[in-house]
């Protein structure tokens, strides 16, 4: 008890400080702002020494933090802004050697020259990154941008094809696909699709390539087959998952094909044990309390649906 600390004066202290007088204070101590004054430039003398001026600061700028990237596109968005398209160039190449492998730099490079109307040029920068880079899906995304932009199909159809080669995600896959749907030609766009699933067996994929089919294709002969196939072609562990079933059964049910529907449903509640709390299929592995829940949410659609489409006798079989 004798070591601890004791507070000898508990009174208040006799100056007592207001939360208003340390606001008060800490306002007064503030610096002065200082705002920089306007410069007016009246001939072309005085306009290249502003020009000096400014490219020695942008220069200090680098010199003294040569990896940072702001630094660069600061001073090259300088030069685009007084039409000295060179000196930005030039700026960039030199920013290049510091950090080639820098994406944001290259897409900002080629933003450049897009934004002033150098098409070439904008499509040469854009070529030399994703030779270099081309697991960057951005840099892919700009360039097939630009050439759809500028109309020039065969060049655009041309960089998608380069660019699925290297097997990107299913997102660059369904963009590819949704461009030649807006070019109006559906059947390579399907094709696409097919390759798409191929390249990429998984009911993912496949539910993908059947909601497109649906919905943006307007081709339910196809759609129907994908769902098919998504059953027959794939390994078990994809073709058992639920949302299979649920999607497969909706759609039929979205056509009016209520028989089908009704197939699909009892199909999936005899495969996969539907309303049946602990069976486990013959052969499957055990099921993950998330698929779990999908099957509960199948049984439950399947009896919503008996209810809304069926007679008494066919929900008793339930």
């Amino acid at each position: 008890m004798s070591n601890q600390a004791r507070v000898k004066n508990r009174a208040p202290a006799p100056i007592q400080i207001s939360a208003e007088q340390i606001l008060r204070e800490a306002a007064e101590r503030q610096e002065q702002h200082i705002i920089d004054p306007v410069v007016k430039i009246h001939d072309a003398e005085e306009y290249q020494s502003h020009l000096r001026d400014r490219r020695k600061h942008f220069e200090d700028n680098i010199r003294y933090r040569r990896e940072h990237i702001g630094n660069w596109v600061k001073y090259a968005r300088f030069e685009e802004e007084n039409r000295e398209f060179e000196r930005a160039r030039s700026v960039f190449e030199r920013a290049l050697e510091v950090e080639v492998r820098n994406p944001e730099l290259w897409l900002r490079y080629a933003e450049l020259e897009m934004r002033n109307e150098f098409i070439n040029r904008a499509r040469n920068v854009l070529d030399r990154a994703v030779q270099l880079l081309p697991r960057v899906d951005f840099l892919w995304y700009k360039y097939v941008y630009m050439e759809e932009m500028v109309g020039d199909v065969p060049k655009c159809r041309a960089v998608f094809d380069r660019w699925m080669d290297w097997m990107p995600d299913d997102n660059a896959w369904m963009s590819y696909a949704r461009f030649e749907g807006r070019c109006g030609h559906w059947d390579q766009a399907k094709d696409i699709m097919k390759r798409y699933a191929n390249a990429y067996p998984s009911s993912k994929s496949f539910m993908r390539f059947a909601k497109w089919a649906e919905y943006e294709a307007k081709d339910v002969d196809l759609a129907r087959t994908v769902y098919e196939s998504a059953l027959v072609e794939l390994e078990p562990e994809e073709s058992r998952q639920a949302r299979v079933f649920g999607r497969f059964a909706a759609f039929e049910e979205r056509q009016g094909e209520y028989e089908r529907a009704r197939v699909i449903y009892k199909h999936a509640t005899k495969l996969l044990h539907l309303g049946q709390e602990g069976t486990q299929p013959p052969g499957e592995e055990e099921v993950s309390k998330w698929e779990q829940e999908k099957r509960n949410e199948l049984y439950k659609a399947y009896i919503s649906f008996e209810k809304k489409r069926g007679d008494k006798a066919g929900i008793e079989d339930i």
